[in-house]
């Protein structure tokens, strides 16, 4: 029997490793203020600020460089972050040490392809190893503090071992803690109604006594008013009656976070997504597009920045198209030094200059761009509606207005060819200087939780043999039709190679951020500040009148307005 709670009870919601510490966790930093808003006592924390941790994550890939002879570049590590994950779920589930180091040698082999003797393993594994006694001791120490009662835990597919770590430790040593866990995990890897989902159920009985799938504001709520049954472990929005009142909302609670670790801090103005790229599992998970008011989402920026003193916040929006307009105006009315970002949709709103323009007086600070292909072909296919020819305009828009781009970009989508690919490679090296970052990702099957899932499911097939379940809670499973994991792979390192000849960096790092900037600024002269000018030096949001009219020299050969756009 789960046990009844009340409002004496202390709440602790976490963010376990490996999770990159750009911004507080922004799901659990919400949740706090809801949560205590009803009167609850919450305490939040993210372990991935931890040093220890990144280190023996660096030094995992370090190791994996040294046995591979492969550069350690940003692609290296997108794709080994799933060799990281797998090796750390086996080495919490393995019975069987032959079992164990054959399931490792088959992982390197099908993402590296390149074999693992038993001597590169056991190098490896001890670093994993480590991992674990480490986030032991911090777990233990900090509970022996702290006192807990309620541990809910934010899990995603890259932490999703040290969670359910954390998670064992946590009921082995104190059982009387209640423990809930949710997050976007439930949106791909463990897709609700999957089979893989109703395996994890099974194992994860003894450990983890409620699960949410999707918002987490209301099921949090009903649990601890004692709203939901004993037998009802699962939680989904359809078993909640009512949905959030967005306009209600209040800005997330960042307390109890060291500020300083963190390069901005994070807001919504909606929630959901109005389109449905294939790919994507937003609409899936959140349901349909919701926002708040825009005065009200400009009001909380503001209230942000009072309250903690930070000048940058990223909006974690799926889409900011249909707010910034309204957001932008009411950012210029409120005449408040205050930079924001977030991710844009390169559609016609914005291939025009007067829009990027205005989003720039309003403090847009950087778009964050999913291009996906530079082919018209794929893009059809994934249903972006947008066209190659929008993508360039948009780019150019935006980086005249000075604002800066991160662009998305997805390698070997079910379909794509070899000219296809090719087409990607050039339309990026036509517009490498209106790029501010450039971020791409082999394509990620998973059986439930896309858009297109069920339509795929027909072609795809096992990774791994049967027996290897039990360690990875999961099934892999990759669409068996072209193109396959070894020409991904084989684009993947042209991709890169592009980037390097090109100048268009991979962000990772504090110090690639500068770099980044420098190199931004020296290509456009309206170019927005640089993350250390706005965090050290109090830049102000621009004026129109300091527009340099001598950007406006630079024009790509194209009118968008005679372009027919046939989706």
């Amino acid at each position: 029997m789960i046990k009844k709670t009340n409002k004496s009870e202390k709440i602790l919601l976490g963010l376990m490793p490996y999770w990159a510490p750009q911004m507080p966790p922004l799901g659990i930093s919400t949740l706090k203020s809801f949560i205590e808003h009803h009167g609850y006592c919450v305490k939040t924390i993210d372990f991935n600020t931890l040093n220890e941790f990144e280190k023996l994550k660096e030094k995992y890939f370090i190791t994996v460089c040294k046995i591979t002879g492969l550069e350690n570049n940003w692609s290296f590590y997108n794709i080994g972050r799933e060799v990281l994950q797998n090796h750390m779920m086996a080495n919490i589930n393995y019975r069987n040490e032959l079992d164990y180091f054959d399931l490792i040698k088959n992982i390197f082999e099908e993402i590296y392809f390149h074999s693992l003797n038993k001597v590169q393993f056991n190098e490896l594994n001890k670093i994993i190893e480590m991992f674990y006694v480490d986030l032991q001791k911090d777990i233990l120490d900090f509970l022996e503090i702290e006192k807990i009662d309620i541990l809910g835990l934010s899990v995603y597919e890259d932490n999703l071992p040290a969670s359910l770590y954390v998670f064992k430790l946590v009921k082995e040593k104190f059982p009387d803690i209640l423990t809930v866990m949710g997050g976007g995990v439930y949106s791909n890897q463990l897709a609700y109604g999957t089979p893989d989902f109703e395996y994890f159920l099974e194992k994860t009985v003894d450990y983890i006594d409620r699960i949410i799938i999707g918002a987490g504001e209301l099921p949090w709520l009903k649990i601890l008013q004692n709203e939901v049954l004993d037998s009802k472990r699962v939680i989904t929005q359809k078993d909640i009656k009512e949905e959030l009142d967005l306009s209600e909302s209040r800005i997330p609670d960042f307390s109890d976070f060291d500020l300083d670790n963190y390069l901005y801090l994070g807001s919504t103005g909606s929630t959901g997504c109005p389109f449905n790229c294939k790919f994507c599992s937003e609409t899936v998970m959140r349901g349909k597009f919701r926002k708040k008011n825009e005065m009200k989402t400009a009001q909380e920026l503001v209230e942000i920045n009072q309250k903690y003193g930070v000048r940058l916040i990223s909006m974690c929006d799926s889409l900011l198209n249909p707010i910034i307009d309204k957001l932008a105006k009411e950012m210029i009315k409120n005449n408040k030094p205050i930079y924001w970002d977030g991710y844009l949709r390169a559609d016609r709103h914005v291939c025009n200059q007067d829009n990027t323009r205005l989003w720039r007086r309003g403090g847009f600070y950087r778009a964050r761009l999913g291009m996906e292909s530079g082919s018209e072909r794929i893009l059809k296919l994934m249903g972006k509606k947008i066209t190659p020819i929008q993508i360039k305009e948009a780019l150019y828009n935006l980086a005249l207005a000075g604002i800066k781009t991160s662009t998305f970009w997805i390698v070997g989508y079910p379909g794509e060819t070899e000219e296809d690919f090719q087409e990607t490679l050039d339309l990026i090296e036509q517009v490498s200087e209106f790029i501010y970052q450039i971020h791409a990702n082999p394509f990620k099957y998973f059986v439930n939780g896309q858009v297109n899932s069920n339509q795929w499911g027909a072609d795809d097939k096992l990774v791994y043999p049967t027996y290897t379940k039990e360690m990875l809670m999961i099934e892999k499973r990759v669409l068996d039709i072209e193109p396959n994991s070894k020409v991904i792979y084989e684009r993947m390192n042209r991709f890169v190679e592009l980037c390097k000849r090109t100048g268009i960096p991979n962000v990772s790092s504090l110090n690639d951020i500068y770099k980044a900037d420098e190199r931004w600024k020296s290509l456009h002269k309206n170019s927005v500040p640089s993350v250390l000018e706005i965090k050290d030096l109090g830049v102000e949001v621009i004026d129109d009148s300091r527009f340099s009219e001598e950007i406006r020299e630079v024009k790509l050969n194209i009118d968008i307005d005679d372009v027919d756009f046939d989706f």
